[in-house]
């Protein structure tokens, strides 16, 4: 069990960039709320931000940017989602890099401390000045990686800095699982990066149409093989038993068996 009392500030981060961490951040945000969780998403990847997007907030008139230069207070940058979520995105402007100050975001993840169970961060990739900031914030971490070689060799690399920073690594999330010959096994996965992999997510035709409705998957189509695993590791975080309908793909293979047998 995972689960620790009181605000849980954790990461959602990645050695490499499009292994999903943004899909993760949004839906993990949304499943947590769903099941009565207070959750706040902030998007910390000033340079590439997506995280407003996915919530159909990429127009939002104050940023997480105006409040790291400090021209605006958190709260005029915070939004409610109609899933319950409150999102803090970031300025999709390269404009409003100028003088945002990354070293601020401990500040603004210590501020919500007592005002949510859950504050989830979307960390720019890599391990560059944003992403180490964004490391620094929290005091949990979860890492995404696809299931490829060099993947999984820069999730590596972010384990061993968010260990020489002292963080509790979470564990790793495998995302965009396709099933094919290539992809590395859990068990070599687990080998390499040396923490455990807590969450598979198969490659989910809805992720992109969801983003494309700039609605997060959970309530796009909350039952299809990517939201029933990304649920499933809500779950896990909350501390609570998984007991939620299978996915759609299991009751196709369902009424095919039962055609067969019939």
């Amino acid at each position: 069990m995972i689960y620790v009392s009181m605000t849980r500030t954790i990461l959602i981060t990645s050695g490499k960039g499009g292994v999903g961490k943004t899909t993760l951040t949004s839906n993990l945000a949304v499943a947590l709320s769903y099941i009565g969780n207070s959750v706040v998403a902030i998007d910390a990847n000033l340079t590439t931000p997506n995280l407003g997007i996915h919530a159909g907030m990429q127009l939002a008139p104050n940023t997480l940017h105006d409040v790291l230069r400090g021209n605006k207070s958190l709260r005029d940058a915070t939004y409610p989602h109609p899933t319950g979520v409150t999102f803090i995105p970031a300025s999709m402007s390269l404009q409003d890099l100028e003088n945002a100050d990354v070293g601020r975001l401990p500040e603004v993840t210590m501020s919500l401390a007592g005002k949510a169970d859950f504050v989830l961060v979307d960390s720019a990739a890599g391990l560059g000045r944003e992403a180490v900031a964004a490391i620094q914030s929290v005091d949990e971490v979860l890492i995404v990686t696809n299931p490829d070689l060099p993947s999984v060799a820069d999730a590596l690399k972010t384990a061993n800095v968010a260990k020489q920073l002292n963080k509790k690594i979470l564990g790793v999330v495998v995302n965009r699982i396709h099933g094919r010959e290539h992809e590395m096994a859990k068990d070599d996965i687990e080998g390499m990066v040396g923490q455990p992999v807590i969450a598979e997510i198969p490659e989910d035709a809805a992720i992109p149409r969801s983003v494309a409705e700039k609605n997060p998957l959970l309530s796009y189509d909350g039952t299809s093989p990517a939201a029933y695993e990304i649920r499933n590791l809500a779950y896990q975080l909350s501390g609570l038993p998984f007991k939620p309908k299978r996915p759609k793909t299991f009751n196709l293979l369902e009424r095919l068996v039962n055609w067969m047998v019939g």
